[in-house]
């Protein structure tokens, strides 16, 4: 019968121990420091301006970009592909796909628009 002095210490200290098992179920992985979070894929208009080859970077004029919460403005971003530094020249109109990948702006798709 000892058992039962037991419970209400039990149930007091129930919440510390579950505790870390809700916060962990309840954490959102995607938004930890150095992972890759992509929510859409959706296209974005843009000019190319400048083509650096050396540094495998694009600037761009572009529309807003909806899954970044962005703006319509000029700049500069990385690619994911070298080969989509092949496909464009300065002036030329796109269409491209870029998400955050560790902390920078990476373009995953890349088409010229005719």
């Amino acid at each position: 019968m000892n058992y039962l002095k037991s419970i209400p210490r039990i149930v007091a200290l129930a919440p510390l121990i579950l505790m870390p098992v809700f916060t962990h179920a309840q954490m959102n992985h995607a938004m930890q420091p150095g992972m890759t979070m992509v929510t859409d894929t959706s296209m974005t208009e843009g000019e190319i301006r400048k083509i650096d080859k050396s540094l495998g970077k694009l600037t761009i004029k572009h529309g807003p970009i909806r899954n970044l919460d962005m703006p319509a403005m000029t700049m500069v971003f990385n690619v994911k592909d070298m080969r989509f530094l092949d496909k464009v020249k300065v002036g030329d109109k796109v269409r491209f796909v870029v998400v955050m990948d560790a902390g920078k702006m990476v373009i995953t798709d890349l088409q010229p628009v005719e």
